[in-house]
Parts: structure tokens; C-alpha cells; sequence
């Protein structure tokens, strides 16, 4: 299967700093791919980067298109939305969308108002009179309803409260995503997409640090909650990470580290679990805050 989008040395270098550092990963269609990084990670650049917004170096390639010479038909195919929802404080509801009709042949009207429907927005409302939240609203709804084969978020629920927060990721599971389609997602909010997710990659420093599917990442980490008793034996093992929960020792394994510890010698040591995704950030991600 070809991929949608691939990679091959991709770099960005702002002066003196890289942004991004020779990056190399393949996403094939019909993937919800979390783009996973703390701030100044490289993760806005590279979608930047995907979408045809920034010079870069390397390869790209997206859905078949060099984003560098080939923008124009790119976007006829992919749907972004960015952390800000920047509208017209003039603009009305049912002006944005018939604007949004008139010049996207694949925008769906009865999909967008069929969002709206489930919001306060009113067709005659003005952005002016609009909460930071409600603008997200519109702005997502507005989005939704094209028909794109590459959904591009950068954290798209920015300014939403959590109960519109879940509804707009169960709308795009039901009403968007398909075999056909790929949607690649950044978030803070990473609890919130981890149900969502078939597929994660973690950036650092410009780089990517793991890239996996939910499947994989299941069969390689292992959380063992250890007691007081156990916990020179289980530090022996080379544990990735050790943190403190009620007064127990909860440490991070990885099965394809050195070792290769397996989960039953781990189910020795106490009780085992799949550690959640954030957990896994957290642990991947530690010193990068200093």
C-alpha cells in the first residue's frame, strides 16, 4: 500500500536551530496517527512542512504530491485545521457556509449544518458575538464537511469545553473517518484521542523518537505495580522509568529494550498493566522539561 504520507530526511532548520532533524516515517491510508510532542518538539513544523506552508529539506511526499511545487492540487485533497480558528468578526453563520459551498467542490452542506445543529450556533449569529469555544465550533464545522482524504489537526479542540471536546471525536469516528481516509492529530489533550488512536509517533528534539501502532505499543510496554519487597529484583530488570503511586514502585518496561524482559517473568514482580499513552509520553519525554 502506498503510503500517504512519506518522509525520507526531512529537515527544517530555522538559522541556526533544527526545528526538524532528518526525519524519516510512513503513514498508509486509513490511519488516525497521533503526532505526539511537548512544545518546540518539531511537530507544528512538520505538518507545516506536509501542507506545503514552509520550505524544508529531504523528501515529502503527500498523497502523492511534492508539497513544495505541487500545493495547489494537494489541498484539493487534505483538510486542516489549526490550533487558531481565525473568521471575520463580520461573518455570519450561514455566510460562512455558503461561502465555504461556493468554493469547495467537495464541502457537504447538510454535514456541516447537521454539526451545527448540535451547538448553540445560530445561522444568523456573527463571529463578533461568538465564544472562543463557539468559533472553534463553526470552524470545525466548516471543515468537517469536506470530504478530504487527508484530515491534518493541530490541536483542533483548542477552546472547547471537555464535553464538546469528546463530541467532536465521536463525530469524527462516525461522520468522517473511513478505509479511504487518514486523519493525523496533535494534542496536549493526548487522554482524550488515546480510544481514537491507531497509531502513535513521538517527536523530540526535532526527531522522532517512536513510531508505532497502538498494537505494538501494547505488546512492547509494561507497567508492573511492584511492592516493597520486589523492587531490587524489578530494578534489576532495567525498567525505562520508576515513578511512586500510593506509596508503591510503578516502573515502565520495554520489551524490545536490552533484556527483552517478557510479561510473564514481569508478572512475577506484580500486578502487570498496559501503561496508557500518556504515561508512555511522560516517560519518553523525561529531562526534555529541564
Amino acid at each position: 500500500m502506498n503510503a500517504v504520507l512519506s518522509a525520507r530526511g526531512l529537515t527544517k532548520r530555522y538559522g541556526k536551530r533544527t526545528a526538524v532533524d532528518g526525519i524519516d516515517f510512513d503513514i498508509p491510508a486509513g490511519r488516525i496517527v497521533g503526532l505526539i510532542g511537548p512544545n518546540g518538539s518539531g511537530k507544528t513544523t512538520t505538518l507545516k512542512a506536509a501542507l506545503g506552508l514552509i520550505p524544508f529539506e529531504g523528501q515529502l511526499s503527500v498523497l502523492g504530491f511534492d508539497p513544495r511545487t505541487q500545493r495547489d492540487d494537494l489541498m484539493k485533497e487534505v483538510c486542516f485545521i489549526a490550533d487558531v480558528a481565525i473568521l471575520p468578526r463580520w461573518l455570519r453563520v450561514k455566510d460562512a457556509v455558503d461561502f465555504v459551498e461556493g468554493v469547495h467542490p467537495r464541502f457537504n452542506r447538510a454535514k456541516a449544518e447537521r454539526y451545527i445543529a448540535n451547538t448553540k450556533l445560530k445561522p444568523g449569529m456573527k463571529v463578533k458575538e461568538m465564544s472562543k469555544g463557539m468559533i472553534v465550533q463553526l470552524h470545525l464545522a466548516l471543515v468537517m464537511a469536506i470530504d478530504a482524504k487527508l484530515l491534518v489537526l493541530d490541536e483542533p479542540t483548542l477552546g472547547l469545553d471537555i464535553m464538546y471536546r469528546k463530541q467532536f471525536y465521536q463525530n469524527l469516528l462516525e461522520d468522517y473517518f473511513d478505509e479511504q481516509k487518514t486523519i493525523v492529530i496533535t494534542t496536549h489533550q493526548v487522554e482524550e484521542v488515546e480510544h481514537i488512536l491507531t497509531d502513535l509517533m513521538f517527536i523530540r528534539d526535532g526527531k522522532i523518537v517512536l513510531a508505532a501502532s497502538m498494537e505494538e505499543i501494547g505488546e512492547r510496554y509494561i507497567e508492573v505495580m511492584v511492592p516493597a519487597d520486589k523492587v531490587h529484583a524489578a530494578s534489576a530488570l532495567a525498567p525505562i522509568d520508576q515513578r511512586t503511586v500510593f506509596g508503591k514502585s510503578v516502573m515502565l518496561f520495554d520489551a524490545a529494550g536490552p533484556g527483552g524482559v517478557c510479561r510473564k517473568q514481569l508478572a512475577q514482580l506484580g500486578e502487570t498493566r498496559n501503561p496508557s499513552v500518556a504515561d508512555l509520553f511522560v516517560a519518553t519525554m523525561k529531562g526534555t522539561y529541564a
